[in-house]
C-alpha cells in the first residue's frame, strides 16, 4: 500500500505540472542512457552485464521542488528480478549565492521499488542531503560536494530488515566528489569550445548494504570519470562518458576494480 500511494503521488505531481507547462512554467528531461555496467555506490548490481537507463526528470515550476522516476534494467535476461526503479522527490536551492561560501543544496526522498521480485520485501527507502560549493575554491570550475546517504527497508521486518546474519541494508553513506569542467576547442567542427566533466567521487560506507549483506564500516571506493555534451540541436544532447572505480572494501565488491562506459541521450523541455 505504501508503494502504490507513493507512486501515484509522484504521478499526480507530473500530471499537475504537464497541465500547467503550457503556461511555460514547467521544465524537465527525457533521458536514456546505456551502460556497460550498472555500478551503484560501489556494488555492480547487474555482475557486470550491460544496462539501460530511462528517466523522466521535472522541475516544478521553478519552485526548488522536482520530481524524478528513473529505471534499471540489465540487457540480460538473467536479472529480471534485479530490476529498479527509483522514483524521486526533491527540493534544491542556493545560499549566499555571491560569496565565496556559496552553497547550492539539494534535499532528497527516494523509494527503490523492485517490481519483478519474487520477494516483496526487498524495497529500500532513502534520504540524502547534497551540498556543493562553486566558489570556495581558487580554481574556476574546481567543485566540491558532499553527499551525506540515509538508507533502510521499506518493510522493517523484511529479511533486509533484520539485524541477524547476514546483515541489513539500513545505514548511512558519505560520499565525498570533486568535479571540473575542463574547456578545449576544436574537438567539433564548428564549436569554439567543448566541456570536459572531469569528476571523481571517494564513498565511505557506514556498514550499508541494498540487499541485506554486511558491509564493513570502511572506505568501500573510489571512482574516476570523463563526460560531454554534444549538442544535437532541438534541445537534444548526446553524452557519451567512461568511468573507473578502485575498489576498497571486497564486503562491497569483491576487492574488484571496475570500468564501463556510458551513452546517453537526453531531450529538455
Amino acid at each position: 500500500m505504501k508503494q502504490m500511494v507513493m507512486v501515484v503521488a509522484v504521478l499526480l505531481i507530473m500530471m499537475i505540472g504537464m497541465a500547467q507547462a503550457q503556461e511555460g512554467a514547467l521544465h524537465g528531461s527525457i533521458d536514456v542512457t546505456y551502460q556497460s555496467k550498472y555500478v551503484w555506490r560501489g556494488f555492480d548490481i547487474f555482475g557486470d552485464k550491460s544496462a539501460i537507463q530511462p528517466s523522466v526528470d521535472l522541475d516544478l515550476f521553478g519552485t526548488g521542488f522536482g520530481a524524478n522516476v528513473m529505471m534499471h534494467r540489465a540487457n540480460s535476461s538473467e536479472y529480471e528480478n534485479g530490476e529498479r526503479w527509483d522514483y524521486y522527490l526533491y527540493y534544491g536551492n542556493k545560499l549566499m549565492e555571491d560569496q565565496p561560501c556559496a552553497t547550492n543544496y539539494r534535499l532528497g526522498w527516494v523509494y527503490y521499488n523492485y517490481p519483478d521480485n519474487s520477494r516483496k520485501d526487498i524495497d529500500l527507502e532513502e534520504l540524502h542531503a547534497i551540498l556543493s560549493w562553486p566558489n570556495i575554491l581558487p580554481v574556476k570550475g574546481l567543485v566540491p560536494t558532499y553527499v551525506l546517504v540515509k538508507l533502510w527497508p521499506a518493510n522493517s521486518g523484511s529479511m533486509i530488515g533484520s539485524k541477524a546474519d547476514p546483515g541489513t541494508a539500513s545505514g548511512w553513506a558519505h560520499i565525498f566528489m570533486l568535479d571540473y569542467g575542463l574547456p578545449i576547442g576544436g574537438l567539433v567542427p564548428d564549436v569554439p569550445e567543448q566541456v570536459l566533466q572531469l569528476h571523481s567521487e571517494l564513498v565511505f560506507n557506514d556498514g550499508v548494504h541494498p540487499g541485506g549483506g554486511n558491509a564493513d564500516h570502511d572506505w568501500s571506493n573510489a571512482v574516476f570519470g570523463v563526460a560531454t555534451d554534444f549538442d544535437l540541436g532541438n534541445n537534444v544532447s548526446f553524452t557519451p562518458g567512461i568511468y573507473h572505480q578502485i575498489t576498497m572494501d571486497k564486503s562491497v565488491n569483491d576487492d574488484k576494480d571496475e570500468t564501463w562506459i556510458t551513452a546517453g541521450i537526453k531531450y529538455k523541455f
